[in-house]
């Protein structure tokens, strides 16, 4: 700034206090002339004292820092009793997670939107204490001594995948001041996560698509040229052909329909549900709908309900199709067992549901796999069973989306338990 407008402003900032208290100049001046006159002080004690009262009126008055912004951006000589209040309220309305800070990085107000995001943010603590990404903290140091505007983006891994972008605003005394210092900063979160994931669900349907369907429609090319061909007028060819044909058409519509489950799945990962389920009534309704399977394979499935309900926090459609594909694939897999035991238990302010067969188990090497997409124990054998190596991978990501937790344990020659831990819904309310 130039010196020619520094005294220019410090006139400007001197005569405005000198009007805002030129009625107490006033009364002082008649009040001090009329004792000088009648004699009850003398001149020279008079004019000290007017002095005095003259100097006060120039001093500059101490106001907080959101009041004083508040007023300076209002353009108000004087800031109003509830000019500080203005700030935060408007921060408060943002449909956007939002802090206000003050310049030391105390948190002053957060919004329902940051409360949300930001668990254990609290007014009157170092927003140090609530974000913890060294690349938005040191951004915010920055911003405070150079009053300029910062946009980061960053992701957080724990408790689950997210993106986030952060805007800093720093709001200064003099928004049209040159080196005006920052009294108060504005820090807001926006989520990033389903753009983020709609991005990623595009690479993964393209690149697991383009890998797992050219098989099938490899073959189904080949057998339409053959009848087309050499098979034109064979009946018994024909009707073979077209067999094989249909199972692959069906193996492509169950794949696909598993590719797109995932990918909403993985879509609203983030967004853990809060609807209270019934855990005993979806496991029930899934032995009913799989008994024929199951009498078909020669295989009983064993369950015996408690006798309360257990309750947990969670999506009722994504829950049975978790227990659908772990029972499925024990009737599929662990048939020659005979039996498929189903268990719902508590455990503390945990849902523990295990299904269990008694086939010929999983070799270690191959467990930590398992939730892989696409990986298969034996490939040959899981095609022929009409798999498509993604109900783990969709039970994986359920469960971590209802913030559960998945167990597998296997002995080879004595069958698999698979486990399902949810908290309830009354541990999930705290």
């Amino acid at each position: 700034m130039a010196l020619g407008e520094s005294q220019q402003l410090a006139e400007d900032t001197l005569r405005e206090r000198l009007i805002g208290a030129r009625w107490i100049l006033a009364a002082a001046a008649l009040g001090l002339g009329g004792a000088s006159w009648a004699g009850t002080m003398t001149p020279g004690a008079a004019l000290a004292i007017g002095g005095l009262v003259a100097l006060g009126a120039m001093l500059p008055t101490r106001r907080r820092p959101v009041a004083a912004a508040l007023a300076r951006f209002g353009g108000e000589p004087k800031p109003s009793p509830r000019a500080e209040e203005r700030l935060p309220a408007l921060v408060r309305a943002l449909p956007e997670a939002a802090l206000l800070l003050d310049a030391r990085g105390t948190v002053l107000t957060a919004n329902a939107g940051a409360v949300g995001l930001l668990a254990s943010v609290r007014v009157g603590d170092p927003v140090s204490f609530a974000v913890r990404v060294p690349e938005v903290l040191e951004a915010l140091r920055a911003s405070i001594t150079d009053g300029a505007a910062r946009r980061i983006e960053f992701a957080e891994r724990v408790p689950i995948d997210r993106w986030l972008r952060a805007d800093i605003v720093p709001i200064r005394p003099g928004l049209l001041r040159e080196g005006a210092p920052t009294e108060a900063v504005l820090l807001s979160f926006i989520d990033l996560t389903p753009q983020r994931r709609v991005e990623q669900m595009r690479v993964d349907f393209v690149a697991n698509a383009s890998h797992e369907l050219r098989t099938p429609l490899a073959s189904l090319s080949g057998f339409i040229e053959t009848l087309q061909g050499p098979a034109r007028n064979d009946a018994s060819a024909r009707e073979r052909f077209l067999k094989i044909m249909n199972e692959q058409a069906r193996r492509m519509s169950r794949l696909i329909d598993d590719l797109l489950s995932l990918s909403r799945i993985e879509l609203n990962a983030h967004l853990r549900p809060e609807a209270a389920v019934d855990l005993v009534a979806v496991v029930s309704h899934v032995r009913d709908a799989l008994a024929p399977l199951g009498r078909e394979r020669g295989v009983e499935i064993a369950f015996a309900p408690p006798a309360d309900p257990v309750e947990v926090r969670g999506d009722r459609d994504e829950l049975i199709r978790v227990f659908e594909n772990l029972v499925e694939n024990a009737l599929k897999y662990g048939a020659t067992g005979g039996l498929v035991e189903i268990a719902i238990q508590r455990e503390g302010t945990d849902a523990l549901v295990t299904v269990r067969d008694y086939g010929p188990g999983i070799a270690p090497e191959h467990v930590p796999r398992l939730t892989e997409r696409f990986y298969r124990v034996d490939t040959a054998h899981s095609r022929e069973q009409g798999g498509t190596g993604l109900g783990l991978a969709i039970v994986k990501h359920i469960v971590a989306r209802h913030r559960g937790k998945m167990g597998i344990e296997s002995v080879p020659g004595a069958g698999s338990t698979f486990s399902v831990r949810l908290s309830t819904a009354s541990a999930a309310k705290r």
